[in-house]
């Protein structure tokens, strides 16, 4: 009995021990605020946070919180440890009283909110406290862009942020992730269907501009890596892992390879495809000239990545192992 009793409060003293190191450890990790972490790419800069030890907290409106349509990411959020902060980007008190809570500030507001960053900007300004601020971002590198509109102007709107944050001399971390895997590779980029074609793919352009597609959550995983790196300070991120590269028609063949079939390829020229564009109502007009830009323009990767102004994630951090294009794949087979 004493010797049981012994090895409870053995057990209970190294418990305790580990607590205190955990609580220790988490004290001293850059604690980081997101702004928009309910939103689709959101999620996963969130879920990485937490996993990765940072003490993690999450803006959100009260009525956010009794969505629900939230309710499973909010669970998700709660069982991870991370800590919500009820407030509004529009509401700039709470917004000030929310950054002064965090080291670093990660913004992945959604596309109607973009030119809204503003009020980060100056909350952060009043603040006073950020070490970096990250602006929602997370797709081409926006001041590198042959975009049409509407593609164009929301690019502008992104570039007039950073704009605004580096006359603010706010230290920053431009995050390029190019595409969301998500997005492109369960349909192979095809408007209207739910999963890759098995019988003919329609490809923007000549299908030869090579396009970079990642995993959600390796760009959350890259993302807050970045965080207390001073390699990736006032700099851009550039998420192009080799293994995710490739031109349509490299993927078109990669996936006829897959299914054992030869798909029949329709090809829209240039022409056609600004044609589209200016036909289609919102917000097919906004995908396609998105798609114009990626596919068509090869905006991705028609450029140098030069020490200048900008780093490669896979580069920085060949430590993790990131979903490859060819595995992503597998799932759809």
């Amino acid at each position: 009995m004493l010797k049981a009793l012994a090895r409870c409060s053995l057990f209970n003293q190294l418990r305790s021990s580990e607590n205190r190191r955990r609580k220790k450890n988490m004290a001293e990790k850059t604690k980081i605020l997101i702004i928009g972490g309910t939103g689709y790419i959101g999620k996963f800069i969130v879920e990485a946070s937490a996993k990765a030890g940072h003490p993690t907290f999450v803006l959100v409106r009260e009525s956010t919180l009794s969505d629900p349509s939230k309710s499973s990411v909010i669970d998700s959020f709660k069982n991870s440890g991370v800590t919500f902060i009820t407030g509004d980007l529009y509401d700039h008190v709470s917004l000030v009283k929310a950054i002064k809570q965090a080291d670093v500030v990660i913004s992945t507001v959604g596309h109607l909110q973009l030119g809204d960053q503003g009020k980060i900007i100056a909350a952060i300004k009043e603040a006073g406290n950020v070490k970096k601020f990250y602006p929602s971002e997370f797709g081409n590198d926006v001041d590198r862009t042959h975009a049409v509109d509407p593609a164009k102007t929301a690019f502008a709107v992104k570039a007039q942020i950073r704009r605004a944050i580096e006359a603010e001399n706010i230290p920053h971390t431009y995050v390029s992730s190019n595409c969301f895997a998500g997005y492109f590779l369960p349909t192979l980029a095809q408007s209207g269907v739910t999963a890759p074609p098995r019988d003919k793919v329609v490809i923007l352009g000549d299908g030869n501009k090579k396009v970079v597609f990642n995993d959600e959550h390796d760009i959350g995983t890259y993302t807050i890596k970045t965080v207390d790196d001073p390699r990736t300070l006032n700099k851009v991120v550039y998420i192009k892992p080799p293994h995710n590269i490739y031109s349509f028609n490299e993927l078109v063949s990669l996936w006829e390879k897959k299914i054992g079939t030869k798909l029949e390829k329709v090809y829209l020229s240039e022409d056609q495809v600004l044609k589209n564009i200016q036909e289609s109502p919102v917000p097919i007009n906004v995908v396609l000239s998105i798609s114009h830009s990626i596919f068509v323009k090869g905006d991705q990767t028609n450029f140098e990545i030069e020490p200048s102004f900008g780093v490669e994630a896979s580069a920085l951090y060949p430590d993790v192992k990131y979903t490859t294009v060819d595995e992503y794949l597998n799932r759809f087979v």
